[in-house]
């Protein structure tokens, strides 16, 4: 009977020891980490046997301006149940890059069927943010197990949301092949460029 009691007693400890410790962190890491979020955008473009005609690829081009169009930004093609045309894709590769961007190989699923006779051009664009951040739940008197502050880390990871140019980095990183000595003099001299800075 007694060894029950032990067992019940410590189990509520263990318990209320747990409830105690609800939502601390110890480490050195914040429980505060970027989120990224896609967002897609989409325009149906008409098309014909010749690409994509004249009229259409204006209104495609005022589309990207309007999207503002820029890095970290990606560009797919949905053919719907259609063939790949080359022509289109030709067309739709010289506007984006136009504003620095590469047309991908596969579009993200998007609302609704691609009707014959059309493409969908789908922009995806990624955001990061800390949505957990500010929190100011720790109080001053209740930290008894040398706990980080509850805003432990939100500073450092806001900041790192807001400035970090594709936030598709946080989620994949970057590749080592697709950077060298010069990749950051490149984007030195773009800007430089577009400012006609020195």
């Amino acid at each position: 009977m007694n060894h029950t009691k032990f067992l019940i007693t410590a189990g509520l400890s263990l318990a209320l020891a747990g409830c105690g410790s609800l939502g601390s962190n110890t480490s050195m890491y914040s429980v505060h980490q970027p989120v990224v979020e896609r967002t897609n955008y989409a325009i149906d473009i008409n098309v014909d046997g010749s690409g994509i005609p004249t009229d259409e690829q204006r209104r495609m081009a005022e589309w990207f301006d309007a999207m503002r169009l820029g890095y970290g930004d990606r560009v797919a093609i949905d053919y719907g149940s259609g063939y790949e045309n080359a022509a289109s894709r030709q067309i739709v590769s010289e506007l984006a890059a136009e504003r620095g961007i590469l047309i991908g190989d596969t579009a993200p699923v998007t609302p609704g069927h691609v009707a014959p006779g059309t493409i969908r051009v789908v922009v995806t664009r990624s955001s990061a943010s800390v949505p957990t951040c500010p929190n100011w739940s720790t109080t001053g008197d209740s930290n008894f197990n040398s706990s980080n502050h509850s805003n432990y880390g939100c500073s450092t990871n806001s900041n790192l949301a807001a400035m970090i140019a594709d936030p598709e980095d946080l989620v994949r990183g970057r590749e080592d092949k697709k950077l060298d000595d010069n990749s950051g003099t490149k984007a030195v001299n773009a800007y430089r460029a577009k400012t006609g800075g020195n």
